[in-house]
């Protein structure tokens, strides 16, 4: 008898699996991978399939069978992927699997079905039909002389008859009507599209070679550190034609959706009907009729986002995760993965080169990865002269605008160029209080400000909204002050200054539409002149080579989080937006407005000089323990009561304190700000091993899942978090 092991696709994680199901012959080619309806207790339950046995522990008459296959099953090699996944981050079997499966598969509104297209062909009889052989309608010799006409098969929907009348016309053997597939198409967005090979210069050519070699050897990791044009892309796309020649297939990552179009564009324009797109923006039977390509080999290379990692592609080759340093390569639901270390996983696992691209390069990546160097931009131009403007002791009424930006911009306007102006932060002012009696306006569910922002108040996170009050409620004062500015009010200020040119501003809100985001960067790059303003989104990997002119305001702004990380992110976005000027003849200028021009994350960024930001980075990090020294596993737990967010934080202490590992430190239970009504508190692990500290941090959670303690908690683990 044949015994499958059943997952089931439930996230509880008191559910201790897999079962075991015994297959009858009707369900034969059940395999690993494949994804079965089973019943289970008094529920019919989605499982997927994760080992194949020959006999069970238990007696054959206990063993249910299951009722049936259902989806597109999975290879074996995203099976252990997608278990290794929930594994690694301390989630659940069931949606570790998720991540692997067709798209789909576990929503509610079922497995998204195939397109199907009725055509029809004109058969030798409905040739001698026109010949006059048999007797013919005036419609029907309308149908069989279009399809003569033709030569060839044509959809139903041209032929201006219903189906009736085909099957008709079908019965009495004129024509042959058959159902095809029909592929639902992402739109293509053609932004920065180079179509066409370009001769590599001597820093491409070794970093091919070397891409090459692991190709024909056994993988390896590599880190393609380039300045900002110098052809990092060129390189990728070399690298992917090497793949695809020796049979082997290629997943291209950019850190978000953002970012496809231009790089599909041109994976497109150079490997053609060979590349597939996967994000979550596109319609379900986009995403189904995508994903079926790659499985049935029909596309051999997969770009998107973080998800695109799990593409369903046999014979990996090569793994590109371009602008490696972005944090949201980070997934925030659970399992909170990290894209990075699951291509280094799967890269490992299919004996593939994995290369890693960045100007900016992480920490963690500049010490571990081998690294290959372009030094310089393809076309010999020079990285432009960055100005670092200080914004201290300016008054709040002089707005956000330092007057050497007014002037630039101004400048810009009238050579109509084009300018990138960088706010990180989305709205019109970050926060309003009462300069009378100092009342701040909060969320009532969040512990945090609420935004003015496209005329109301809102809050970033739980999306509470009211009116922008005339006056305040405490104390009925009308001066009532706005604080800051976000990309909504900076829309405003700019307009005027760069009159006629438009300003297209690209932030969350504006590409919110399905295919905003690339429809406003192809109306930029194919404009004559312009202004792209927007928050981190205009800051990555673009390449516009009419930009004159790039502007950061408020640069220091991510130096005042409270993170670890907080330098290395100022000076990944300082540098990036800096990088997207001068790529032209006309060469370029970068204007960066701070109130902390001597932090070494600006000056370093203002003189594009990575390594010596990076060397001084992990000194501070080897300094203070923290990554890629140390590993860190942050356990969160929220409930509506601060009470049993608490005790239930203290209980998951008490199970995983006496197992750490040699050397490891937890902190906590430490209150985080209270989000959507939910109050948090906080465990957080550092140890010098990660398998260890992710172990024992698995071990004490799944050791409280289901307690007294825990009932009513939410409970998440953050591996590394970003």
């Amino acid at each position: 008898m044949a015994i499958a092991r059943v997952e089931p696709l439930v996230t509880a994680r008191a559910l201790r699996g897999p079962f075991d199901y015994a297959l009858p012959e009707r369900l034969s080619d059940v395999d690993v991978g494949s994804v079965l309806l089973v019943p289970f207790g008094r529920q019919r339950l989605l499982g997927v399939v994760v080992e194949m046995a020959e006999r069970s522990e238990l007696p054959p008459e206990r063993l249910a069978e299951p009722i049936e296959a259902l989806a597109a099953g999975v290879t074996p090699e995203l099976i252990r992927l997608g278990l290794w996944t929930a594994r690694e981050y301390c989630s659940t079997p069931a949606r570790g699997l998720e991540l692997v499966l067709p798209p789909g598969t576990t929503g509610g509104g079922g497995e998204p079905r195939a397109k199907l297209e009725l055509r029809a062909e004109i058969t030798p009889a409905g040739g001698a039909a026109l010949d006059g052989a048999v007797r013919l309608g005036k419609l029907q010799r309308a149908v069989l002389a279009h399809l003569d006409e033709a030569g060839c098969e044509l959809p139903a929907g041209e032929l201006g008859v219903d189906r009736a009348a085909l099957r008709r016309l079908e019965r009495r053997g004129l024509i042959a009507l058959r159902e095809v597939e029909v592929r639902r198409r992402p739109a293509d967005v053609s932004v920065g599209a180079r179509a066409g090979t370009v001769e590599l210069d001597g820093a491409q050519r070794a970093a091919v070679t070397a891409i090459v070699h692991g190709l024909d050897g056994d993988g390896g990791e590599l880190l393609l550190h380039g300045v900002t044009g110098s052809g990092k892309t060129e390189v990728y796309l070399v690298a992917a034609e090497a793949a695809l020649e020796r049979g082997r297939g290629v997943v291209a990552l950019v850190p978000e959706i953002a970012l496809t179009p231009q790089t599909m564009a041109r994976f497109r324009a150079r490997l053609g009907e060979r590349v597939a797109l996967l994000h979550s923006k596109l319609s379900a039977g986009e995403r189904r009729d995508e994903w079926m390509r790659l499985r049935r080999g029909e596309a051999r290379v997969a770009v998107g986002p973080r998800s695109a990692v799990f593409a369903p592609i046999d014979g990996l080759g090569l793994i590109i995760i371009d602008e490696e340093h972005e944090s949201t390569y980070k997934q925030e639901g659970d399992p909170r993965y990290d894209a990075r270390e699951v291509a280094r996983r799967r890269a490992s696992e299919a004996g593939a080169v994995l290369v890693a691209g960045s100007a900016t390069p992480r920490p963690e990546s500049w010490l571990r990865l081998d690294r290959l160097e372009l030094p310089r931009r393809v076309d010999g131009r020079e990285l432009p002269a960055v100005e670092v403007l200080d914004m201290r002791g300016r008054p709040g009424s002089a707005g956000p605008l330092h007057p050497r930006t007014r002037d630039e911009l101004a400048a810009v306007a009238e050579a109509r160029g084009k300018a990138i102006v960088l706010l990180n932060r989305r709205g019109w002012s970050p926060f309003l209080d009462c300069r009378s009696c100092g009342r701040a306006f909060g969320c009532p569910e969040c512990d945090v400000s609420l935004v003015v922002h496209s005329g109301a108040l809102r809050c970033h996170h739980c999306g509470h909204r009211e009116p922008v009050p005339e006056s305040c409620p405490d104390c009925g004062s009308v001066s009532l002050a706005h604080h800051g500015a976000g990309t909504e009010r900076a829309e405003e200020l700019i307009a005027p200054l760069v009159d006629p040119l438009p300003v297209f501003r690209l932030d969350s809100d504006t590409a919110a539409a399905r295919g905003g985001h690339g429809a406003i960067l192809a109306r930029f790059d194919a404009g004559r002149a312009g202004v792209l303003l927007g928050t981190q989104m205009v800051a990555k990997g673009h390449d516009f080579p009419d930009v004159v002119l790039g502007v950061v305001l408020d640069a220091d702004a991510t130096l005042r989080f409270p993170d670890f990380r907080a330098e290395e992110r100022t000076f990944s976005l300082v540098a990036q937006l800096a990088g997207r000027s001068g790529r032209g003849a006309a060469g370029g200028r970068v204007l960066v407005q701070t109130l902390a021009p001597t932090a070494d994350a600006i000056r370093h960024a203002a003189a594009h000089d990575a390594p010596a930001f990076l060397a001084g980075e992990l000194e501070r990090r080897v300094r203070l323990g923290y990554p890629p020294f140390t590993h860190l596993v942050r356990v969160e737990l929220a409930a509506p009561e601060a009470a049993t967010a608490e005790a239930a934080a203290q209980h998951v202490r008490g199970l995983l304190a006496p197992h750490l590992p040699a050397g490891a430190t937890l902190l906590g239970p430490a209150p985080r700000f209270r989000l959507r009504g939910r109050h948090r508190r906080q465990l957080l692990l550092k140890a010098a091993e990660r398998g260890p500290a992710v172990a024992a941090v698995r071990e004490a959670v799944e050791a409280a899942a289901g307690g007294r303690l825990v009932r009513g908690v939410s409970l998440s683990v953050d591996v590394d978090p970003a």
